[in-house]
């Protein structure tokens, strides 16, 4: 049990990437008081928590009405998780600054935070790993997340702005080969089952 944890907190953690949305945060909070980054935070983790943990309880359910099979949606979703990592991989743009009021909901909590990454990963470890440790993975990471929010100075300082910029670099590489591992397996589990 421990290991399929273990084993499912890393591609979490990659569709996550909590480092990798800190300058999106501090964007969004920079006009803040510290009451309102507290609120933003919160705001956006309860979101991202909703959604995600509902998603990993009703994926199936819907992909069962709709006649979505897991290897579809392997390979959608691994076609997604490629060209979302492609796309940050080759962008320098800053964010755009956005409307105060819902920014935790939208779009930090979702879709920055709970994703399609997230989402796709999460139903999928499901067949890997099971609902416990997907359950374990998602709430962790998410939580994590909003730790790296709170001490958004401090991190910061440490890494500084390139070294948070490359740490979010490196990690839109491992979603790309993750992306591509999915459509793989994908294609792989409907060429057997053919």
């Amino acid at each position: 049990m421990l290991r399929d944890i273990l084993l499912a907190l890393i591609p979490i953690f990659v569709a996550v990437d909590a480092f990798g949305l800190l300058p999106m945060y501090l964007s969004f909070a920079q006009d803040l008081t510290r009451h309102g980054k507290r609120q933003l935070i919160v705001q956006s983790i309860v979101t991202a928590l909703v959604l995600a943990v509902g998603f990993i309880f009703v994926g199936r359910a819907l992909f069962s009405l709709l006649g979505i099979t897991v290897e579809d949606f392997m390979i959608a979703g691994g076609a997604i998780l490629f060209c979302l990592a492609i796309t940050d991989l080759l962008s320098s743009a800053k964010p755009r600054r956005m409307p105060e009021g819902g920014l935790g909901i939208v779009p930090l909590g979702t879709p920055l935070i709970a994703g399609p990454a997230v989402l796709t990963s999460s139903v999928i470890i499901i067949t890997q790993y099971g609902l416990a440790a997907t359950l374990v993975s998602v709430v962790v990471n998410i939580l994590f997340a909003g730790v790296v929010f709170a001490l958004s100075d401090f991190v910061i300082r440490v890494l500084g702005q390139a070294g948070t910029k490359a740490l979010s670099k490196i990690t839109s590489l491992f979603l790309a080969a993750i992306g591509v591992m999915m459509v793989r397996k994908g294609i792989v589990a409907i060429v057997a089952a053919g």
